[in-house]
């Protein structure tokens, strides 16, 4: 979505500005396919009970909130807490957190439109003393070192040209002790380079790495790690159901959002598909900045 043409070279990774500019113009697209809620992995395989839902777009938008609801038991923010949301989306898991926590967040995004949204979700929710966001870019943050109690990032990494980069702000601005939890997808296998680029042209994102890499990026930034889930199963049907949405919605997509779009789009969803069944993986990985640290 955030290229106009295809092209059988892998893409670089996308600036910042790109990334915006794609949720600016093709955000409202990625909720049809993915979900209205929060626009990130929806949590398809439950911890606890399941729920009948009346159809595929509203099991999207419940898997986001269950998902939302799995992030926010597993950060544990104290009411007295405040947050950084790195990468907030449409603010609607900023606004859930802070409801059901009782504390302070505090969101960016470089998409402006998404800002917009974010804004008016606390507004409506009647939590704008609680819950502000700003324009910022996870690689670097606009905030003082010790800022925040927690932070968390879902579904953000994924677009970032420098992780590396991405961790020592959050550790920076972090006080010791606080937490970061961070989803992000790992590569198996070896996969084509037409399922690559359907997957970096698609999540407009640099190409995963594999998961060991990733690790070895989190000790130098200074963090602990304290937790890592495998969560694949849940990429895996996000995927499935953003193919099969596509295809039952393409005519209002393309009433929506132009001929081009679904003409760029068309060749890329199968490879797109084929991507994340066979050489995704997806984990949460919560970490803490030591207390000791200076």
């Amino acid at each position: 979505m955030a290229a106009t043409h295809h092209s059988s070279r892998r893409q670089p990774a996308p600036t910042p500005e790109e990334v915006g500019a794609m949720y600016d113009r093709f955000g409202d697209m990625l909720a049809m396919l993915l979900g209205d809620s929060a626009v990130h992995i929806g949590m398809f395989v439950p911890h606890g009970k399941h729920q009948r839902v009346a159809d595929l777009v509203a099991l999207a938008d419940h898997a986001q909130d269950r998902q939302t609801d799995h992030l926010i038991d597993t950060i544990g923010l104290a009411p007295d807490g405040h947050l950084l949301d790195i990468g907030c989306g449409t603010g609607d898991p900023a606004v859930r957190l802070a409801r059901r926590s009782g504390g302070r967040v505090t969101g960016v995004t470089v998409s402006k439109r998404h800002l917009d949204r974010c804004v008016e979700a606390a507004r409506t929710a009647g939590l704008a003393d609680r819950v502000t966001f700003a324009y910022g870019n996870a690689m670097e943050l606009a905030y003082g070192d010790g800022s925040f109690d927690a932070a968390w990032a879902i579904d953000c990494f994924p677009h970032l040209a420098d992780r590396a980069a991405a961790l020592r702000e959050a550790y920076r601005v972090l006080r010791p002790g606080g937490y970061f939890l961070f989803t992000d997808f790992a590569l198996r296998g070896s996969p084509s380079e037409e399922q690559v680029d359907a997957y970096t042209q698609l999540w407009c994102s640099p190409a995963p790495t594999s998961f060991a890499t990733l690790l070895s990026e989190v000790g130098p930034a200074g963090f602990e790690v304290t937790e890592i889930r495998n969560m694949s199963s849940n990429a895996a049907l996000t995927a499935e159901l953003m193919c099969t949405l596509y295809k039952d919605r393409r005519a209002e997509i393309e009433e929506r959002f132009g001929a081009e779009a679904t003409a760029h789009t068309d060749p890329l969803m199968d490879p797109f598909r084929t991507f994340c069944r066979d050489h995704v993986d997806y984990y949460l990985t919560l970490v803490r900045k030591p207390e000791t640290a200076g």
